[in-house]
């Protein structure tokens, strides 16, 4: 639960969670009432968080027929890693310029813990910090559009990510990322502008090889439910 009670804020993130973990399915079908049980919130939060992620296309609103979470586009997120690789050179470099104090603490504290979990961490724990350093960023940069626009670039991504550690490249995955955004925490706590964008473009550059990975070894079942299902009707994703 937020700090201030928000409870919008609090369906948004749960169901978030919800999205990047993939317990709602890609391309499944789903009732508000759904994610009211999922999340353990009322209507009127969850409605309003459903319009959030509804307009940043997490969600798919459909007249008389309910929700529909996005399904895993890849030619999508492989546009869609241009911009991203834009706004994370922009993020890093205007956060290593407006960093404070306790935000370069905060970051410091994130990055020893993934340096002491690393050995043994989960996917789960990973996007916890994963998640964590994404915010910092965008509230050092001291500009507030990106939490609106940069977010959800992030869940998609996160997302398609999940799918890939989980049953395509396992626990190597996993380290390898875990390995690159220990880099670019690095670079940003030393204040290196330069490293700090060119390790991110590698950490882009390595989500496109996930995504070719996944175009080779995934079943499209998993990228949209509706794949699986005979005549293309959209599933349940509870």
């Amino acid at each position: 639960m937020p700090p201030t009670g928000d409870l919008t804020s609090a369906a948004y993130e749960r169901i978030e969670e919800l999205f990047i973990s993939m317990k709602l399915a890609p391309g499944a079908t789903l009732r508000t009432q759904d994610l009211q049980s999922l999340t353990g919130l009322g209507r009127t939060p969850v409605h309003q968080a459903v319009r959030r992620l509804a307009a940043e296309t997490l969600l798919d609103v459909q007249p008389r027929n309910g929700l529909r979470v996005a399904p895993i586009d890849l030619e999508r997120e492989r546009r869609l890693t241009d911009l991203r690789r834009d706004m994370d050179r922009f993020v890093f470099t205007t956060a290593i310029a407006g960093m404070e104090g306790n935000e370069r603490a905060r970051l410091s504290h994130i990055m020893r813990r993934l340096e002491a979990e690393r050995p043994t961490i989960t996917l789960d724990q990973f996007n916890v910090l994963d998640k964590a350093f994404d915010m910092l960023m965008i509230q050092a940069s001291r500009e507030r559009f990106l939490e609106r626009s940069l977010r959800p670039l992030k869940a998609l991504g996160r997302r398609a990510g999940y799918l890939d550690i989980s049953h395509v490249s396992g626990q190597q995955g996993l380290d390898e990322t875990v390995g690159h955004h220990l880099a670019i925490m690095q670079a940003v706590l030393e204040g290196d502008v330069t490293r700090a964008r060119a390790k991110s473009d590698e950490l882009v550059e390595f989500g496109l090889v996930m995504l070719a990975r996944l175009e080779r070894n995934i079943d499209p079942a998993l990228l949209d439910i509706s794949f699986g299902l005979e005549g293309g009707e959209g599933g349940r994703a509870v």
